[in-house]
Formats: structure tokens, C-alpha cells, sequence
């Protein structure tokens, strides 16, 4: 039999009864309700009333216990809902199938729409989350999931159309990303370089740019993180000189950097500087 939470008019009922007396099986029965609800009922939603100056007692009634279940059941639908409450939850969505990023939506209710409206707001990392949790399109509001866009398709006789409603949310921003990045790409691990010479330490005459020929090398990265370019730049012309990175390496750094040097007389190479990168080791 599946349960049922017990109405205002039962507890006012049950409240009258205990009253009067009757046993938690006698309520039940009256009720038609399993006994097992009713010492829920009267354990959970109990309260201390103050009986004189001194004393106290705990009694079942029926207003404070109906405001108690309601609490409960709001408390537990907020924990469960993807995105603070229904109102914030349905505006995110329209949104997003129209094409505004997560970080428009955020501004135009913190400033337009619901300003100054603490239900309303919401940051964009959490609507990120929201997008990226796999809870997007499987929640309460009956939104097509994969499950059903399984059954949809495999039962389908003749064409189908795939709807809004059946795309993922991620599908809907600008970089469509099924996976999410982490904001600024993989972090560079430091290492230790055999045999380093501090950048204080070179010649006077190379710090005050007062010779031609000495450089600065430097490796600007890709944007999948595996090839680059690796640049030369002289210190008192400013001539740029830069050869391309298949993967960004030592092997692959120290072979551009040959490349870029055999091209010039001896006194236009007299030295370069490096940073402490890992393809300078």
C-alpha cells in the first residue's frame, strides 16, 4: 500500500483522541491508518509547552505539527531540486535553449529581471554545475531523458524529431563542450632544471641592452595544451624570431631554437635566456 502523509483534519482528529485517551491502535483504526504512522506522527512532531512559571510539558498540537511536515517537505524538496526552487530552476532553462550563457543569465536576474530578490539569484558557477552534474535533464519536470529518448527512437515507426527538449544543456552553450575544462587549462608543474643559472647572474652588458645578440627565449602555448610556438627575442632590437611546436618538449624546444640560431652570423647569437619551463630542462 503506498503511504500517504497524514492531512490537517487527521491531525486535528488525532490531537482530540489522545486527549481523550484512546491508544495509538485505537486512533489508527479510527483513521484507517497503520499504527506505525501514527507513533511517527507523535514522536516527530511533539512540542514543550510551558505549564506555569516553573514547568513544562510535551504535547501533541495539531497547528505546530502541520507546520512541522511542511517544513520538512519543503526542506527536503529544495535539497532534492537541481536549482535553488522551481521559479529559478524554469527561468535557467528558458534561457539557456536561448542561447545566453550561464554568466547572462546571472547578471540579467542579479540586475534586470529580479534585482534586489534574494529567491531569485543565483551564481554562474552554480548554474556550470547544474549543466555539467548529469541532473539537467532528468528531474521532476518531465523533461525528455536519455531513457526516453531511448524508448522514443527504438519504438518509433517513421522519422522523429529531436527536440530542445531532448538535447543536453551543455549542447546549448557556445562552446559545447561535453566535458567541462578546468578555467585556465592544466596547471604547469614545476621542475627542477640540471645546472640552472639564475637570471641575475649573466653579464652586466647583457641586463643594460647594451650589445646586440643576446636573446630571450620563451614558449607560448596552444590551445589543447600539446603544441605551440617557440619565440626568440632580441633584447636591444626587438627582432622576434619564432619557429612552430608539433608537441612542446625539450627535445622539441632545444631543435626549434637550433633552427632559429643557424640562420644567424656568429655575432647576432651570442646568447639566450630562458624561463624555468619544463621544455627548457
Amino acid at each position: 500500500m503506498r503511504y500517504k502523509k497524514l492531512t490537517k483534519t487527521e491531525r486535528e482528529l488525532l490531537s482530540q483522541w489522545k486527549k481523550e485517551g484512546l491508544s495509538n491502535i485505537q486512533c489508527a483504526n479510527r483513521l484507517g491508518r497503520h499504527v506505525s504512522t501514527i507513533g511517527r506522527e507523535l514522536t516527530r512532531n511533539k512540542t514543550r509547552v510551558n505549564v506555569g512559571r516553573n514547568d513544562w510539558e510535551i504535547i501533541y498540537e495539531p497547528l505546530h505539527a502541520q507546520r512541522a511536515a511542511d517544513d520538512r517537505r519543503q526542506k527536503a524538496y529544495d535539497a532534492k531540486h537541481p536549482l535553488k526552487n522551481p521559479d529559478v530552476y524554469s527561468y535557467v532553462l528558458r534561457y539557456l535553449r536561448g542561447g545566453w550563457s550561464p554568466e547572462q543569465i546571472s547578471g540579467r536576474l542579479r540586475e534586470v529581471d529580479h534585482k534586489g530578490e534574494s529567491h531569485w539569484q543565483i551564481c554562474m558557477e552554480t548554474i556550470y554545475q547544474f549543466i555539467y552534474s548529469g541532473k539537467s535533464d532528468k528531474t521532476r519536470q518531465e523533461l525528455a531523458t536519455e531513457k526516453t529518448l531511448d524508448k522514443r527512437l527504438s519504438s518509433s515507426k517513421g522519422v522523429i524529431t529531436i527536440t530542445d527538449y531532448d538535447r543536453p544543456l551543455w549542447e546549448f552553450l557556445r562552446r559545447k563542450q561535453k566535458k567541462r575544462r578546468k578555467k585556465g587549462g592544466r596547471k604547469v608543474q614545476r621542475v627542477r632544471i640540471p645546472d640552472r643559472i639564475s637570471i641575475h647572474d649573466r653579464p652586466a652588458i647583457v641586463a643594460r641592452r647594451k650589445q646586440f645578440g643576446h636573446w630571450e627565449g620563451d614558449s607560448i602555448v596552444g590551445k589543447f595544451h600539446i603544441s605551440g610556438l617557440h619565440t626568440e627575442y632580441e633584447r636591444v632590437s626587438s627582432l622576434l624570431r619564432f619557429e612552430y611546436l608539433i608537441r612542446i618538449t625539450a627535445d622539441e624546444t632545444a631543435s626549434a631554437a637550433r633552427k632559429i640560431f643557424s640562420l644567424l652570423p656568429a655575432h647576432a647569437r651570442l646568447s639566450t635566456t630562458l624561463d624555468n619551463g619544463s621544455e627548457n630542462t
